[in-house]
């Protein structure tokens, strides 16, 4: 049945539906950010909060504090997943093509659960998930100065990421003519992100330095 499916051409095609996702999707995420950070910076300047909720000594009312942390938990456990399963699922091809002989790699074991079904538990995913989870935990709460270094990490993959490779990319499939007038444009929007990527770098660095004077382990600073 899939592979008839995979020959039907949907209406409307994917590729139109993806692109209208993504723009809305894309369009209501800058807005939510550039409002966070544009109000904050408005409001606090250099003093604003690295943790908006409670970052300000102000946790009433309760109940919309703590709508917003389900939200922002419920949101995590999603992009937790999002970019942990390929590093998963690389750990465990590699350990089973390595030792395809192993039960503890290759055997699963069917445990029954009420009202749900079958489950299919392998001892070797149960703890090297298991493992994975509580280090990247620990050095989680390692970190010196969290918001500095997550911004470190944003900035430096911003620009490469999410716009030069990507405008790149549209000019070699749409065959934009160099010097035209959206060639200019794109290369002018790729240079603009570039500098603020580097302002956003420098200004990382200059947090972490500030911040890491007085550093103790397990309290991240703000």
């Amino acid at each position: 049945m899939s592979k008839f499916q995979d020959t039907l051409k949907p209406s409307p095609p994917e590729n139109v539906v993806m692109k209208k996702a993504s723009i809305i999707g894309v369009s209501i995420i800058s807005v939510f950010y550039v409002l966070c950070g544009a109000l904050g910076y408005a409001a606090f300047g250099n003093r604003s909060p690295g943790n908006f909720l409670t970052g300000f000594g102000f946790y009433e009312p309760y109940w919309l504090v703590d709508i917003a942390n389900i939200c922002i938990v419920i949101h995590l456990i999603g992009a937790y997943q999002v970019f942990s399963q390929p590093v998963y699922q690389l750990v465990e091809d590699w350990c089973k093509s390595r030792w395809p002989e192993s039960d503890f790699m290759v055997r699963e074991h069917l445990i029954v659960i009420p009202f749900v079904g079958i489950y299919n538990m392998n001892s070797f995913r149960c703890i090297w998930r298991t493992v994975f989870v509580i280090f990247t935990t620990v050095i989680a709460m390692l970190f010196p100065v969290f918001n500095s270094v997550l911004g470190l990490i944003g900035a430096s993959s911003f620009w490469p990421l999410t716009v030069y490779f990507p405008i790149e990319v549209h000019i070699s499939q749409a065959k934009i003519r160099s010097f035209s007038l959206k060639w200019f444009w794109l290369k002018m929007l790729s240079w603009a992100c570039f500098i603020i990527t580097v302002v956003a770098i420098v200004a990382s660095i200059q947090g972490i330095i500030t911040d890491v004077s007085h550093y103790q382990p397990f309290k991240s600073v703000s």
